[in-house]
């Protein structure tokens, strides 16, 4: 069996090997003990250093930083040739806490890694390419698609270099010219608005960062260039970010029409849904729906970061039925400190959860990013930050299947009453005098009611009490919904 060690290192033998005190002098045997686990490893009261010691190497082999630890082996064998048998097992047993430590969630090493190296290595790649070489001409702009606090997103197109008389601006109401097959999105960063400009800087530096974590959860971000003068849509010195045109339509337009969820069966599916009741198709896309919005949470929760701007207008949905998350000027990223402000978060308090903010209101301001990165394990483990965005998820939930929470009215009327409530959906029920329709909910036993409870709720000891990403991808609601989907999609026939 292979060695732990890396092809070029010699042997370990009994000479200058720190494990060689232990009973076993390669780990080639160690693997050969995790297949037929001795009885004596597995009791607490019985273990001895040496197989509690074997029992950690076994389980660090299935981590992401496997080749860094065969190489941290090889060079703490060097270092720990000179010292006694207990000296070594001493020194290999701080080694261990301090790896497992670094590489728990959010994964301090891991993200010391991509921000300090392959950072780099992106930007000086993407420089050799031309991919970051972004400027003004290279685009025209169309119609305005949305506006936020601080940026306008517009439809646009990238200027064929062989292009003569562009003019920056479509014509007829923001139409683009034909020529211009490579569609685009823009988003300028707004001037002279207080905070526009840092929030621009993160939402660049949070999709590259994206981009290279979890890249399938978002659109593709081709990069910024600053306006070198004023024309159109374009003020000299203002901000632009750019992505590849994925879909301009997100998940809030959809909910707008009355024909909602109906409106994304082909969408979804590829297809209309034959012989199946409007409820069961109703739930049957939403639960599609969901499942890709927490699939896409559950990815870059676990890369450390946390978006906490979920809600349906932040949800783009493509052409091909994938929902992808989008604006992420607000996220912070607890690997390395990125954006990770206690006091400062609070967005659209109609998808905001109770706690307001991703961390306790009394947490000390941080310190600069390597050590807030640093203390981030602890901080994810007292806090569980990644929670703030499910609470939004349970809300996207509810405005999807109940039809009377779609209106902005309605939904700060639901916030209203749940407050009230303490945040306890099930007693929300019994009181509202809304006459709310959860018959979506309500099908399958109530799966689907009982994800949106452990999704909407208080935080518990500890700040737990919701489900977290990975949690909920387990929940009966998705294990069904998923059945039920593959059973119905079995007998489907395309409906023109």
């Amino acid at each position: 069996m292979a060695s732990l060690l890396p092809p070029t290192s010699p042997p370990l033998t009994k000479h200058h090997s720190f494990l060689s005190s232990f009973p076993y002098n390669s780990i080639s045997h160690l693997r050969l003990s995790t297949r037929r686990p001795n009885k004596r490893l597995t009791s607490k009261c019985n273990a001895s250093p040496n197989d509690l010691l074997l029992n950690a190497l076994s389980s660090l082999q299935s981590s992401p930083l496997l080749p860094f630890l065969k190489e941290s082996i090889t060079q703490f064998e060097g270092v720990a040739s000179g010292l006694t048998a207990n000296e070594r097992l001493e020194a290999f047993l701080f080694v261990v806490p301090t790896w497992v430590y670094l590489t728990a969630r959010p994964g301090v090493l891991i993200g010391a890694i991509d921000a300090y190296i392959f950072a780099p290595l992106q930007l000086g790649l993407d420089s050799l390419l031309g991919r970051r070489n972004l400027k003004m001409s290279d685009f025209v702009v169309g119609q305005k698609l949305g506006e936020g606090s601080f940026g306008i997103v517009y439809a646009g197109a990238i200027v064929p270099k062989n292009a003569v008389n562009v003019e920056q601006r479509g014509k007829g109401k923001g139409r683009i010219d034909e020529r211009f097959k490579e569609r685009v999105i823009l988003k300028k960063v707004k001037v002279g608005t207080k905070g526009a400009e840092e929030c621009g800087d993160f939402e660049e530096w949070f999709n590259y960062r994206v981009s290279r974590a979890a890249p399938e959860s978002c659109a593709e971000f081709l990069g910024s260039f600053t306006a070198d003068k004023t024309s159109s849509e374009f003020i000299k010195g203002g901000k632009w970010l750019v992505w590849k045109f994925e879909g301009d339509t997100n998940l809030a337009d959809y909910m707008r029409e009355r024909s909602f969820p109906f409106n994304l069966e082909s969408t979804m599916f590829g297809r209309v849904l034959q012989e199946v009741d409007s409820t069961k198709k109703s739930a049957l896309i939403i639960t599609q729906i969901m499942r890709q919005i927490i699939t896409s949470l559950k990815k870059i929760h676990d890369t450390g970061i946390v978006h906490r701007d979920i809600k349906p207008a932040n949800l783009v949905v493509t052409a091909k039925g994938k929902i992808k998350l989008i604006d992420f000027g607000a996220a912070t990223d607890l690997r390395i400190g990125k954006n990770y402000v206690p006091n400062r978060g609070l967005l659209d308090p109609d998808y905001c959860p109770p706690e307001l903010y991703v961390m306790p209101e009394e947490t000390p301001s941080p310190p600069p990013e390597p050590i807030a990165a640093i203390l981030s394990p602890i901080i994810w483990q007292l806090n569980s930050p990644d929670l703030f965005d499910m609470y939004s998820a349970g809300i996207v939930l509810m405005q999807m299947a109940v039809p009377t929470l779609r209106s902005a009215a309605a939904l700060k009327n639901f916030n209203s009453e749940l407050k009230v409530v303490g945040y306890d959906l099930n007693e929300w029920r019994e009181r509202t005098r809304s006459g709310p329709d959860l018959r979506i909910l309500d099908i399958n036993n109530g799966r689907g009611w009982d994800l949106a409870t452990k999704l909407i709720s208080q935080r518990g000891f500890l700040r737990r009490g919701r489900l977290s990403a990975s949690a909920a991808l387990r929940h009966p609601y998705f294990l069904l919904g998923g059945d039920q989907a593959a059973a119905v999609l079995s007998k489907l026939t395309l409906s023109k």
